[in-house]
């Protein structure tokens, strides 16, 4: 199981369907912990389907409120996310078919075994998209000051030049 599955059998998933999905305490710990989270106290989502055969869409809004850690300093970080989703789930190719080229207009494309969607699975990676990659407190500067990690300013070519400027100015 998923650690948000929402698993949909396409045979009861009707163009216009509305969802509401909210992560129970259990899910919430699971994705907390595999996304690497500090905490995550709140995921829900709705969403509206479309169907055109076995071509199933899903758009709504993801909400979740959720704590991540300072890549410099680990403090933590209160975070409220609020994303649209657009997604799309198609018939996985058979084994021997032809590889399958996805252009950016398809991004947001899922597989699906023909039998059942997993809505929740999928809104838990568009939440993980969604996440700061790198999240910086206010602290993170002094903290990298600290361990000894300079500025890009202070490591680029400009940087080089001005410190032998100042250093053959104070020569003269």
């Amino acid at each position: 199981m998923s650690d948000f599955g929402h698993r949909l059998t396409l045979d009861r998933i009707r163009d216009g369907d509305r969802l509401d999905l909210v992560a129970d305490a259990e899910e919430c710990a699971a994705i907390c912990e595999r996304l690497g989270l500090a905490s995550l106290d709140r995921l829900d989502a709705h969403a509206v389907l479309t169907r055109d055969g076995e071509r199933i869409g899903a758009s709504g809004r993801l909400k979740a409120a959720l704590e991540q850690r300072c890549v410099a300093s680990g403090e933590a970080l209160r975070v409220h996310l609020d994303e649209a989703f657009e997604l799309h789930f198609v018939p996985a190719p058979a084994p021997g078919d032809a590889e399958v080229d996805l252009d950016a207009a398809e991004l947001d494309v899922l597989f699906h075994d023909g039998q059942a969607i997993d809505l929740g699975a999928a809104i838990a990676d568009s939440l993980a998209l969604a996440l700061d990659p790198y999240p910086r407190s206010a602290n993170a500067s002094a903290a990298l000051k600290q361990a000894g990690v300079i500025s890009e300013e202070e490591a680029g070519p400009f940087a080089a030049l001005a410190a032998l400027k100042a250093k053959m100015s104070g020569e003269a």
